[in-house]
């Protein structure tokens, strides 16, 4: 049985991480930014991607 991703391909190709501008990848349950280090939640099909640093 094959396994529904939690996001699109088409939307994973287009988010960028809003700190560094760095592509995502889709890693377990979240993605992440190997150039700031950063985790990204997915809840429900949708990505919170937000910087949230003051």
């Amino acid at each position: 049985m094959k396994e529904t991703p939690l996001i699109s391909e088409d939307l994973l190709k287009i988010l960028v991480c809003p700190k560094s501008g760095g592509s995502l990848k889709l890693e377990s349950d979240r993605l992440v930014c190997k150039e700031s280090s950063t985790y990204y939640a997915i809840q429900d099909g949708i990505p919170f991607v937000l910087d949230e640093s003051p």
